[in-house]
C-alpha cells in the first residue's frame, strides 16, 4: 500500500510518499507526477520519503531516473537516506554510527 499526497506551491511541488515503494505502486506514483506537472509549468519538484517503509528495484530505479530529471529528495531513516546516497552519488550520512574507524577483527585479519 502507499499513500500520495501531493503539496503544490507556485515554486516547489512536493509528493509526500507513504507506505511501500515497489511494483504497480511506481506505476501510481509516476502517473500521479506526470498528471500533475501536465499544466507545463517547471516547479521545482521534491520527494518526501520520510514515511516510506520499503523500496524496492523497481523503486530504485524510478527514484533514479526522476532525479536526473533534477528531482530533490527528503529522506529521514537510515535505509531511506543510504537508498538516496546511492542514486544521487552522495555521501551516506552518519546514522548513529561510530565515527571512530574500526579496526579488522584479528580472527580475519591474514599477514602478508
Amino acid at each position: 500500500m502507499l499513500r500520495i499526497t501531493v503539496h503544490d506551491n507556485p515554486e516547489l511541488l512536493t509528493f509526500q510518499l507513504e507506505g511501500r515503494l515497489e511494483g504497480a505502486w511506481v506505476r501510481e506514483v509516476e502517473e500521479c507526477r506526470r498528471s500533475t506537472l501536465a499544466g507545463g509549468r517547471s516547479p521545482l519538484v521534491r520527494f518526501d520519503l520520510t514515511g516510506v517503509t520499503f523500496i524496492d528495484a523497481a523503486g530504485k530505479g524510478y527514484l533514479a531516473d526522476i532525479y536526473r530529471q533534477g528531482t530533490e529528495f527528503v529522506a529521514a531513516d537510515c535505509l531511506t537516506k543510504a537508498i538516496v546516497a546511492e542514486i544521487t552519488k552522495a555521501d551516506i550520512p552518519e546514522c548513529g554510527r561510530s565515527k571512530r574507524r574500526l579496526k579488522p577483527h584479528p580472527q580475519h585479519h591474514t599477514e602478508k
